[in-house]
C-alpha cells in the first residue's frame, strides 16, 4: 500500500484533502470532522464530511456527513482513527450517504 492510500496519508502526502466522483457523478472532498465535546462517556467522536462542488468545480454547493464512525479517549486518537481508513474505505462511505439520500421534489 502507498503512503497516500489511507485518508491521513493522503493529507500528509499532499497537503489537500482528496477528491472523489461521487455515485451521482458529482465531485467531492472528503475531510474529517471531529465532535466539539465528548460524549457522555467522555469519548471524542471523529466523522467523515464530504462537501460537494459545483459541475464547473470553483464553489461548494451542499455536503454529506457520516455518523460518528470512531471514538477515542482524545481528539487526536479519534481523528487518528480515521486518518488510517483507506482511500477505498472512504469512498465506500461517500457512495453509502449518496444511496441514503432521500429525493428532493422538483419546484
Amino acid at each position: 500500500m502507498t503512503e497516500d492510500a489511507t485518508l491521513g496519508g493522503y493529507f500528509r502526502v499532499h497537503t489537500r484533502p482528496p477528491a472523489f466522483e461521487g455515485a451521482d457523478g458529482k465531485a467531492y472532498s472528503a475531510a474529517i470532522y471531529l465532535g466539539s465535546e465528548p460524549d457522555i462517556d467522555g469519548r471524542h467522536g471523529a466523522a467523515l464530511l464530504f462537501v460537494r462542488w459545483s459541475d464547473e468545480g470553483e464553489r461548494p454547493v451542499g455536503h454529506l456527513e457520516t455518523e460518528f464512525l470512531a471514538f477515542g479517549a482524545t481528539r487526536e486518537e479519534a481523528e487518528a482513527m480515521l486518518g488510517d481508513l483507506t482511500l477505498h474505505q472512504v469512498k465506500e462511505h461517500l457512495d453509502r450517504l449518496i444511496a441514503e439520500q432521500k429525493p428532493v421534489a422538483e419546484w
